[in-house]
């Protein structure tokens, strides 16, 4: 990097690598503060509220997950999920739910790699059946709807990133739809297990990796029209 130097030079001093190397090792090092448990919960958290209308219960369901600051201040600030709540008019889950937010609460005060939990919860499923949440993505439980809650926190608290598609990508998976829909409109039959607000054709069958009913079969290659996911690369 380029320094420009505004004053005029009056003398000068070469430092040798001795030197440079004490001044080095005398300079205090800053070891960022990780998540651990014996950080002891503070008095103010910063708090984010979802709602979630689950077909399986009667009354919503609010999902709330305090974050703590650490390092606030400095260079090293992060932002981690420290605890979670679950409320709802309804105490039929009322048991199971204190429990589970009991255990991820300790998971995320364990501090580390905490994304293991998305999986973990995602693949929990229900021996009656899963079902469809607004926009027509398939929930195999209850659990795995929390569970997609806490993973929109932490890609919004950028613990997880998130992968985007290109515009190019957008682009053609937007022309494969509507060449789908023409050519179908009149050859295929509209389905009635699919939500009236999915916004893909209606034939379509289930995404194994973005659990959205989106994936389409065009010219012997099964497509998912909204995450991208091709058998054909």
């Amino acid at each position: 990097m380029a320094i420009k130097i505004e004053k005029k030079i009056v003398g000068y001093q070469v430092q040798s690598a001795k030197d440079a190397e004490t001044e080095l090792q005398s300079t205090p090092k800053v070891v960022p503060v990780e998540m651990n448990e014996s950080i002891k919960r503070p008095d103010f958290l910063l708090g984010s509220t979802y709602k979630i209308k689950p077909p399986v219960s009667e009354h919503a369901l609010y999902i709330t997950i305090n974050d703590i600051l650490l390092n606030e201040g400095t260079d090293h600030e992060i932002r981690r999920p420290y605890e979670v709540f679950i409320n709802s008019k309804s105490m039929e889950h009322y048991q199971w739910v204190i429990a589970l937010t009991r255990v991820i609460s300790a998971v995320f005060r364990k501090g580390g790699d905490i994304t293991f939990l998305i999986e973990e919860l995602c693949s929990v499923y229900d021996p009656n059946g899963g079902y469809y949440k607004k926009g027509g993505v398939y929930m195999p439980s209850l659990v795995a709807e929390i569970s997609s809650v806490i993973e929109k926190h932490m890609k919004s608290i950028g613990l997880i990133k998130s992968e985007e598609m290109s515009d190019n990508t957008k682009q053609i998976l937007a022309e494969k739809k509507a060449q789908f829909e023409q050519e179908g409109s009149q050859t295929h039959a509209k389905t009635d297990d699919v939500p009236e607000d999915n916004p893909f054709p209606a034939n379509a069958s289930l995404c194994n990796k973005c659990h959205n009913k989106s994936v389409i079969v065009m010219d012997g290659c099964q497509t998912c029209l909204n995450c991208g996911d091709s058998k054909c690369g």
